[in-house]
């Protein structure tokens, strides 16, 4: 599973797996307890990697807020139902460059519960960005055939046309 294809639904808890999609919306699977449901398309969905976290300088990625806190090894003493004091403190000695106006409590929150699910489960280091999908698709493009000069293009046929009858008056 990559980051890519998992999705936040606002106004639902947890985090969703895409499964599918018919004309109507998407078909979606819980990563909590494995359960399908459907999305209207006119529902509005957020993939995990187009998520980013405001920071001094510019937004740094999801992934790359999970992969910091993998590689703290503080991992296993978050507790997202504690003191809000005491997670901004971790989030800020994980990430010390955030932007503390921007990004809220309810924020943070959020982002370590989304990790404590997802640890595990995917690979952080693992995204392929937008430009990493267009250098690959240019490398799997077929190459463009030359037409040699000496074939030259076809001759087109003269038309002929049918016999036609004549009209009784």
């Amino acid at each position: 599973m990559e980051l890519k294809d998992i999705i936040s639904v606002p106004g639902m808890s947890g985090l969703f797996k895409v499964v599918g999609n018919n004309k109507t919306g998407f078909i979606v699977e819980s990563i909590i307890d494995n359960k399908r449901s459907m999305i209207s398309s006119n529902q509005r969905i957020m993939t995990l990697v187009d998520i980013g976290v405001y920071t001094n300088d510019e937004e740094m990625p999801l992934n790359e807020v999970f992969l910091k806190i993998q590689q703290s090894g503080k991992d296993n003493t978050i507790d997202v139902k504690g003191d809000v004091k005491k997670l901004r403190d971790f989030f800020k000695s994980v990430v010390p460059e955030y932007d503390e106006a921007r990004v809220y409590d309810s924020d943070i929150k959020k982002m370590l519960s989304w990790y404590l699910l997802l640890n595990g489960k995917v690979d952080f280091s693992k995204v392929e960005t937008d430009d990493d999908k267009v250098l690959r698709q240019q490398d799997q493009e077929k190459p463009i055939h030359k037409i040699h000069e000496a074939h030259g293009p076809k001759e087109m046929a003269a038309k002929s046309s049918s016999a036609r009858t004549r009209k009784k008056v």
